[in-house]
């Protein structure tokens, strides 16, 4: 089992959840965040004044799959968050150990 976390701009959330459930992902969390990368935040101006606003806001997906579905939900994350632009974001996959459904105890593959 793999877990993928996506870091996402906000107004593709939509797309990428309705993306994701076509191919049969059924769960997944999502977080607001805040960061930056190569964007390095951006200048704004407020009553005259001009500040930098160094994080900027971000959606994190979270979700563990089995490993034959892992390349299958990269690739559909990556081209429903494309935008071209800079600060489309970033997909991190770890391995995952062991998951348990606390409800009925069942572990493994099947817990997913």
């Amino acid at each position: 089992m793999r877990k993928i976390e996506a870091i996402i701009k906000p107004f593709k959330l939509d797309e990428v959840k309705d993306a994701l459930s076509a191919i049969n992902i059924q769960g997944m969390t999502m977080s607001e965040v805040k960061g930056f990368g190569r964007q390095k935040g951006h200048t704004e101006l407020y009553r005259g004044s001009e500040y930098v606003v160094d994080f900027i806001p971000k959606i994190k997906i979270e979700l563990v799959v089995a490993d034959s579905m892992v390349e299958q939900v990269i690739k559909t994350i990556e081209k429903t968050a494309w935008t071209g632009k800079i600060g489309d974001g970033k997909i991190f996959i770890s391995n995952v150990e062991d998951t348990m459904r606390i409800r009925t105890g069942e572990r493994g593959d099947i817990a997913l």
